[in-house]
């Protein structure tokens, strides 16, 4: 370790890093304080021809194989008010602070736009890569630009929102033109006005079972964070990264074909198709509460892969593939899985 940096740490344990649990090895682990460090640390590493690449609250991640070169764990901080007015206010925040933390200062402060998005795993420089979404709000709606390094040139650069290239569960920094570039931070731009969204079903459903009409900001994360709980296993006590597959999208002709044979079909309009509920079709085939050893479906939501301990990254991925194949031969339908492999 005598020609890396001394904050390098090598041969690393992931274990307590990444949501699943799955105890790999870092080659060399970067713990990144600061933009400055990132731009070091790529340096070094590109002058020593190691690999490299980033990880964040390791909330979307399978890891499957101890990772040679550097791993990146990015804990850029700091929450700043850049500007504000009567109606709005906006935000910079670094790429390592917690979503959800965020979004519980942003509630303490009275602010709206981030209460749907409440609950979700992870670190504010994971949100613009997936265009983290929940309860019919996306972060591309209160995104304002994105500060990041571009690992090929060594500088900081900024893109707005809008070139961003946002859509469902995607957005710039996943095509091959953005994988060199490693976010720092972004600007949010939030309400100081109650402006809810509460079309979503299941938080319709959650008002009208209380008799609340125009509930609070407040109200909607509590809302948001219940319906969460009661979904989704806590990584802590189960190993798991949330929802495994995205909910896939076929053609208005499509989807009719389906009901057709399927009448109790769930599905979405979404533009001039259909968004179908994945963990729908999942449950459909038996897959609810399935266990494979180490790995299985979670038996409350089929869309939720989960480690039971003493398991590793491909069982997992043989279990994922399982579940594809059966949704590709009888619904004619492909899954895409959200988290990323490493």
């Amino acid at each position: 370790m005598s020609d890396y940096p001394e904050h390098w740490q090598e041969n690393a344990d992931l274990l307590r890093l990444n949501t699943f649990g799955f105890s790999v090895e870092a080659e060399y682990l970067s713990v990144v304080h600061s933009a400055s460090q990132l731009q070091q640390d790529i340096a070094v590493a590109q002058k020593r021809n190691l690999a490299w690449r980033v990880l964040g609250g390791g909330s979307n991640v399978v890891l499957c194989q101890n990772l040679p070169g550097l791993t990146l764990l990015i804990d850029i901080k700091g929450v700043e008010v850049r500007s504000e007015n009567e109606s709005d206010v906006t935000l910079s925040v670094g790429a390592g602070e917690n979503w959800h933390s965020l979004v519980c200062f942003s509630l303490s402060q009275g602010w709206s736009g981030l209460e749907n998005l409440a609950l979700i795993p992870g670190t504010v420089g994971a949100a613009p890569v997936q265009n983290i979404g929940a309860y019919g709000v996306e972060l591309k709606d209160v995104l304002l630009r994105v500060q990041y390094l571009d690992a090929v040139t060594g500088a900081f650069c900024t893109r707005e929102a809008a070139d961003c290239h946002f859509s469902y569960r995607h957005s710039i920094f996943k095509e091959s033109i953005g994988k060199s570039w490693i976010i720092v931070s972004v600007e949010l731009c939030l309400s100081k006005q109650a402006d809810t969204q509460i079309k979503y079903k299941a938080l319709r459903d959650y008002f009208d079972q209380k008799g609340i009409e125009q509930p609070t900001v407040q109200q909607v994360a509590e809302a948001v964070i219940a319906i969460r709980q009661s979904k989704l296993p806590d990584p802590a006590i189960l190993g798991n990264a949330g929802s495994f597959f995205k909910n896939p999208w076929v053609t208005a002709e499509q989807f009719n074909l389906l009901r057709h044979d399927y009448p109790g079909l769930v599905g979405f309009i979404d533009g001039p198709g259909y968004k179908l509920a994945a963990a729908w079709l999942i449950d459909q085939l038996g897959f609810k509460g399935w266990r494979e050893g180490a790995v299985g479906v979670h038996k409350d939501q089929a869309l939720v892969l989960v480690h039971h301990g003493g398991g590793n990254g491909e069982q997992l991925l043989a279990l994922a593939q399982r579940i594809q194949l059966a949704v590709k031969q009888h619904y004619g339908v492909v899954l895409e899985q959200e988290p990323v492999v490493l």
